[in-house]
């Protein structure tokens, strides 16, 4: 029996590695073993990111909030605990977009909000 030792088929997984790494830096994108070891660690970079991606925009919704609300005279723990208050049943992505593009409507609803935190509020004083 002949012996076989693969070349094509090795070549063919070397090159997919290659191609899969282009833009990498240094030898990184063109030897196989450097480019193999680039190419997971990358993949871990991307499955890491995409779990920071979602922390980083919520971040970023109650920052807007936040900016909004206290123009409004609140900040961000009073106007949420006002909007849970209220029922308004908005998420954190939905305000900020609202806060950013049609602040009057977001004032409507902080109005709403503040009226719904001190009524608890005032609520809680004569229960007490």
């Amino acid at each position: 029996m002949a012996r076989v030792k693969g070349g094509p088929r090795a070549h063919a997984r070397h090159r997919k590695f290659i191609n899969a790494v282009k833009g990498h830096y240094g030898r990184r994108n063109s030897c196989f073993r450097t480019a193999k070891q680039s190419y997971e660690a990358a993949g871990q970079y991307a499955y890491i990111g995409r779990k920071q991606k979602k922390r980083n925009f919520r971040a970023l919704w109650i920052q807007r909030i936040n900016a909004a609300a206290r123009i409004n005279g609140m900040n961000y723990s009073t106007f949420m605990n006002g909007c849970i208050k209220a029922e308004i049943g908005l998420d954190r992505k939905v305000l900020s977009e609202i806060a950013i593009h049609d602040p009057e409507a977001f004032a409507v609803i902080a109005k709403a909000a503040r009226a719904a935190a001190t009524n608890s509020q005032s609520q809680a004083k004569k229960a007490a």
